[in-house]
């Protein structure tokens, strides 16, 4: 029996565990949130190691498209309101038909996101990688692969404003 107040071991390193992955989510989410990006693939991913001794600052994406090469919209006016979201999506989940009213990009922890426009178009998120979400343009979300998907994803919007406006009168094939 445990006596309050103490954690056994396993629940320490499960601590441990989580604080590592809120760390990298916390760092992801330092380096991106000055722009929303897109991710075309790693291979623009730029390293600056000019930083303090020991700091290694990676820029994962710079750009002003979503993934599918749009245009994002000019920034709301008004007061901002920042939302970040952790996901995770299991092995075969499908998300139903969507859209963003706001801008938002993300990082993709573990596993695989395959992204579908409503006109067929698809975007494979692999682990690692950041990507930019379709603004005001319907689309879904299906892991297809053999672990669940977890996913941060910050949104730049506004208070009371919805981040993901559903669409269930689109039939999923």
């Amino acid at each position: 029996m445990m006596t309050r107040g103490f954690v056994s071991l396993r629940q320490f390193v499960k601590l441990i565990l989580y604080m590592k992955k809120f760390f990298i989510w916390v760092l992801a989410a330092t380096m991106t949130v000055s722009g929303a990006c897109v991710m075309a693939g790693c291979n623009d991913a730029k390293a600056d190691n000019d930083g303090p001794s020991g700091v290694e600052k990676v820029e994962l994406i710079r750009t002003d498209k979503s993934w599918d090469g749009v245009d994002l919209p000019d920034y709301l006016q008004g007061r901002p309101e920042l939302v970040a979201v952790k996901y995770v999506f299991p092995a075969g989940q499908k998300l139903g038909w969507h859209h963003h009213p706001v801008m938002n990009y993300g990082i993709l922890v573990q596993g695989e996101l395959t992204i579908i426009g409503q006109d067929g178009k698809e975007k494979v998120v692999h682990e690692g990688e950041a990507v930019v979400e379709m603004v005001n343009t319907i689309h879904h979300g299906e892991n297809r692969g053999s672990k669940p998907v977890i996913l941060y994803m910050f949104y730049l919007s506004q208070k009371g404003m919805e981040l993901a406006v559903q669409h269930p009168e689109i039939p999923m094939k």
